[in-house]
């Protein structure tokens, strides 16, 4: 009884000290540019925040979408307010969680900004928004 006992403890031991690990690990981390197109609160039981951001290179190449997770709420916040805009992700990647019950994805934001200008060369730039954009 005492064996199985330990064993019992052992385990729920190694597989706390598991998810510790991984969720403060990061295999990777970085930042993507684009614009946020979908985001969502989500799951059944454990509800995380789902986004996409559409990345686009240059005007009329085809669209990459990279998906992404959010934990804090005050960041959900901040991305909702900045949806529409052209915005940079700071993300770490998680790599060996077994549920998806911490997100959907590997790619977790830790923080947004706005960047407001696409440089498209040397001394060219894209306006993001059709009220920036000079008349003509």
């Amino acid at each position: 009884m005492k064996a199985a006992l330990a064993a019992i403890v052992a385990l729920i031991v190694l597989v706390t000290a598991w998810f510790a690990v991984v969720l403060n690990w990061s295999y990777a981390n970085g930042e993507r540019a684009g614009w946020v197109q979908k985001f969502s609160n989500r799951g059944w039981v454990c509800k995380t925040w789902e986004g996409e951001l559409a990345l686009v290179s240059l005007p009329g190449s085809t669209v990459e979408k990279f998906a992404f997770t959010v934990h804090d709420d005050a960041l959900a916040q901040r991305i909702s307010a900045l949806m529409g805009k052209r915005v940079s992700l700071h993300y770490e990647e998680k790599v060996g969680l077994p549920t998806s019950c911490f997100g959907e994805t590997r790619y977790f934001v830790t923080g947004i900004a706005e960047t407001p200008d696409i440089p498209l060369g040397p001394g060219v730039v894209l306006p993001t928004h059709p009220a920036s954009a000079p008349a003509q």
